[in-house]
């Protein structure tokens, strides 16, 4: 995988810190690592969205449908997780929904804009491990991703995160 030349340091950019948005407990941990810090260094944040598109016959215009109710709840989450950030932290966050397989969509998202330079994940706190992106970035990838990608763990409560953002 090539990276494309990250830009975040150079004059008149600045830094960004990538989450993945969802309605996971975790989620919520990386957004709230991810605002914090960069508030604190002055650098932007870009929470995704990412669906993963069903294969949906558009027989009578049902598979339009269902992609556009997709695609609103998918805003609806970004515009709670915006919220979110702003309440935490003060920052006004980049917004991007995008459809697609996951881990191909975030390595675009990342070429396409080079100055996010920290991808943020949360790892899940169930029995089932970290959860699949975090198993699929970190584990498989991690060798030749883009980004330095940080894992935050889910059990951290808001205090924590503070004295570590």
């Amino acid at each position: 995988m090539l990276a494309a030349k990250r830009t975040a340091y150079e004059p008149g950019h600045r830094p960004k810190y990538l989450v993945i948005v969802d309605e996971t407990p975790e989620s919520d941990r990386a957004l709230y690592y991810a605002a914090r810090r960069c508030a604190r260094i002055g650098a932007g944040v870009v929470l995704a969205i990412i669906t993963v598109p069903e294969a949906v016959e558009d027989w009578l215009g049902v598979g339009a449908l269902m992609r556009a109710e997709a695609e609103e709840k998918a805003q609806e989450v970004l515009v709670r997780a915006a919220a979110r950030a702003r309440a935490v932290a003060g920052v006004e966050p980049e917004c991007v929904v995008r459809a697609g397989q996951k881990a191909d969509e975030i390595v675009a998202l990342i070429n396409e804009d080079t100055d996010i330079a920290v991808l943020v994940l949360a790892a899940g706190t169930g029995k089932e491990g970290p959860g699949p992106l975090v198993s699929t970035l970190v584990g498989k990838m991690s060798g030749s991703f883009p980004i330095p990608i940080a894992v935050i763990p889910g059990r951290l409560t808001d205090e924590h995160i503070d004295t570590l953002a």
